[in-house]
């Protein structure tokens, strides 16, 4: 009795463990207050690598699953800015600005970075690693977030399309996730 207890806690903390592998929380600040969010501003994703060619696609699939995936989670105004902006360096005026002219509450940068496998020059493979980076209207990073398709799902198969709709859906998923549970510690304090 006590052998078959231990292996169901056991196996559920494996379960438990498994379950944010492909995620990682790479920063937040708990310190910033975010208003009640209606109206969401997506940037396009910065896609690595600089290729013309899957650049569309990427933007496609991107956008389908954010607007299915925010869905999920009420009515949501989703604003879609065509400029791309540099994830590594952000122009905080630039989303202050954004956010001002059309009365959004955050604005999201995302990148996309796609994996050369093979000889060839322009040969993908599906592992894509999908990083959202959440301002505030006053242009504070409140959260960043990855999700890496290969380590999450173990995706050795598939459309690197498909690997976008899932790697931004868990993005979204851990993004809403963090800050649920970040409202309930400022609750209470």
């Amino acid at each position: 009795m006590k052998k078959t207890v231990f292996l169901a806690i056991a196996a559920g903390l494996i379960l438990l463990s498994c379950r944010s592998w492909g995620s990682s929380l790479l920063s937040g600040d708990d310190t910033i207050k975010l208003k009640k969010v209606h109206r969401i501003i997506y940037f396009n994703p910065e896609v690595f690598p600089n290729y013309e060619g899957i650049r569309e696609p990427t933007n496609k699939a991107f956008f389908n699953t954010v607007t299915n995936e925010l869905r999920q989670y009420g009515d949501y105004k989703i604003l879609r800015v065509d400029t791309p902006i540099a994830y590594d360096s952000v122009d905080v005026q630039s989303i202050k600005d954004y956010c001002q002219f059309n009365n959004a509450e955050v604005a999201v940068v995302p990148k996309v970075k796609y994996f050369k496998v093979g000889i060839g020059k322009y040969v993908f493979s599906n592992q894509v690693i999908i990083s959202m980076k959440l301002y505030n209207s006053n242009g504070e990073l409140v959260m960043e977030n990855s999700f890496d398709t290969y380590k999450g799902k173990g995706r050795l198969l598939g459309s690197a399309e498909n690997s976008v709709n899932i790697g931004t859906s868990n993005v979204i998923r851990n993004l809403v996730a963090a800050l649920k549970s970040r409202n309930k510690m400022t609750a209470q304090q």
